[in-house]
């Protein structure tokens, strides 16, 4: 029966290592809770590691989601939330949660209450964070509130992986299709101009056009990228200003407007819900939940949202008034204020868009990356018949 090694925690917070048998890393796991204490590292003897509730202890660099799925799992199992921090500072393995779960600790352990700790590292926490940690301090369900974060937090991080899952085809493609683009112009294209000018017949237009374009690269190469570089800062320091950012955003929302709707639904709605279901206020929520919107034209148009829900008009309205949300997302929010299940309704809204999403992004997919391989394949095939057509004009072979 294979051996495990395993760092486990008691309910008072000590730290403990050890071997165990057992014949897989669940049951090791499983074993170790059976003795009553709380699995914190399960290493397989290749070197495979298995922790309990889904989560890897000290593993990868501080963040977020890796922070509140260890916290939860150790308030879960009873322990209290300075014993919690104290063993997330003992065990941490990298740099940034040790240090942050070391000043959570003293913040708590000085008087201030946890949600006050968390407002000390706004570049960690985020506002709706903070404010759902505050409602499940005041209601006494922490725990319950550090759950659903939990849940949240690794449902928008599964959404955001399978976006940028999404693009890495497409960005491979385009990354050597231009490398093959400049190889051709600055490597290949000039030897058969040498050839061309000995020769001093007349080349036809298009191989004008492309020698012209590489002796540019071949003589001015650092030029150009530099102008590049340039010009690439200069549009995201443009995208960074308000005006820059809306236009660049309305721009997104005009081509990409099914995948882009779908996404800002999605992230509204389990943000809205999730902090409802906290007890967060209506008013609290909506101004978080307009927080985590990306698309600062769907933002800008909910804004008059929370006006209409301080003036006891619900959401559902305004939400309809604004013409940014499905019509879909609309009707099950509307039967969600009627029915008093405006949380329930909102997750599963959101449930329903995240699935939904992820058709409309590879669908997205399945025409942009023909659309991208035409492009570059016209490309390099407008520089080789061009080259041939010299070749051919020089040799004086009828076409």
């Amino acid at each position: 029966m294979p051996i495990f090694t395993y760092r486990s925690t008691t309910r008072e917070g000590t730290v403990a290592e050890g071997v165990i048998d057992a014949p897989d890393e669940k049951a090791a796991v499983e074993r170790l809770r059976n003795t009553g204490v709380i699995p914190l590292e399960v290493k397989a003897p290749a070197g495979r590691s298995f922790v309990g509730s889904r989560i890897r202890f000290g593993a990868g660099k501080m963040d977020l989601v890796s922070f509140t799925a260890e916290l939860t799992t150790l308030l879960a199992a009873g322990l209290p939330l300075e014993m919690g921090l104290q063993v997330l500072s003992e065990i941490a393995g990298q740099k940034g949660m040790k240090e942050i779960a070391q000043s959570l600790l003293k913040a708590i352990r000085g008087g201030v209450s946890f949600s006050e700790a968390l407002q000390k590292h706004p570049d960690v926490f985020p506002r709706f964070y903070i404010n759902m940690v505050r409602a499940g301090e005041a209601g006494g369900v922490l725990d319950v509130v550090l759950e659903k974060l939990n849940e949240f937090l690794e449902s928008s991080k599964e959404l955001k992986d399978q976006v940028v899952s999404a693009m890495i085809y497409p960005s491979i493609l385009v990354a050597t299709g231009g490398i093959s683009i400049i190889l051709l112009l600055t490597f290949v294209l000039p030897r058969f101009s040498v050839i061309f000018a000995e020769l001093g017949n007349a080349l036809p237009l298009s191989t004008q056009m492309l020698l012209a374009a590489s002796e540019v690269l071949k003589s001015y190469g650092w030029a150009v990228l530099g102008l590049a570089v340039a010009a690439w800062l200069a549009l995201r320091q443009y995208i960074a200003s308000d005006r820059g950012r809306l236009r660049w955003d309305g721009l997104k929302l005009k081509l990409m407007t099914d995948v882009v709707q779908k996404l800002e639904t999605a992230r509204f709605c389990r943000t809205l819900g999730t902090l409802l279901t906290s007890g967060v206020p209506l008013l609290q929520a909506l101004h978080n939940a307009r927080e985590v919107i990306g698309n600062r034209v769907i933002a800008d148009a909910i804004e008059a949202v929370s006006k209409g829900a301080k003036e006891g008009r619900g959401i559902s309205g305004p939400l309809a008034r604004a013409g940014v949300f499905p019509s879909l997302a609309l009707s099950m929010i509307r039967v969600g204020e009627e029915t008093g299940t405006l949380d329930k309704m909102l997750l599963q809204v959101a449930a329903t868009y995240e699935k939904s999403l992820k058709q409309a992004v590879k669908r997205f997919m399945s025409l942009l990356e023909p659309v991208m391989i035409l492009i570059m394949g016209l490309i390099i095939g407008f520089i080789v018949v061009s080259m041939l057509l010299a070749v051919f004009s020089i040799s004086d072979i009828p076409m």
